[in-house]
């Protein structure tokens, strides 16, 4: 989605990090990310999305703050083949009453999910917009930040500031 060259921190899965990478669920999964990701849209001459990218593994949740601060909204990505890693970060918007949605990023081979289970099994309030995408393909990335932006306005967030 970045129009720059997006910093990515991705980096193969080897044996040393085994301990620390739970693989339950995604057992052919390659890469973990080591870092956050950065990348930005401009939307107008004036007003710019800075879009950060953090790891939801609990190693990584003293960086949630720093972005958290000033943002206009976060995407609170679901892998639907482990939806209960999701959990902290639902959490940790609610109790900031910052504005978020949940994109369920559907993967082949994994259980179709409603949205309706998937909002019952997180417990969101019905306001909190879930959209299916596949973080894999531009367009669908592009449909979940236009609904984050769209509910982020909606819940009165100003459009002065990041976007996580």
């Amino acid at each position: 989605m970045s129009e720059t060259r997006p910093l990515r921190t991705e980096e193969a899965l080897t044996q040393v990090g085994t301990h620390v990478d739970d693989l339950s669920g995604v057992e052919r999964k390659l890469t973990t990310t080591v870092a956050m990701d950065f990348g930005r849209i401009t939307i107008a001459n004036d007003y710019m999305l800075y879009l950060f990218g953090t790891p939801g593994q609990e190693r990584f949740w003293f960086v949630w703050d720093e972005l958290a601060m000033g943002a206009l909204g976060a995407v609170v990505l679901a892998d639907t083949r482990r939806l209960d890693d999701c959990f902290p970060a639902v959490d940790y918007f609610e109790k900031r009453e910052q504005p978020f949605i949940v994109a369920l990023n559907c993967f082949d081979g994994s259980r179709p999910f409603t949205v309706g289970e998937v909002r019952s099994a997180i417990g969101l309030e019905p306001e909190i917009p879930i959209v299916r995408c596949d973080a894999r393909k531009k367009d669908s990335g592009r449909e979940v930040l236009i609904t984050l932006v769209e509910h982020a306005m909606r819940m009165g967030a100003s459009p002065v500031g990041t976007m996580s």
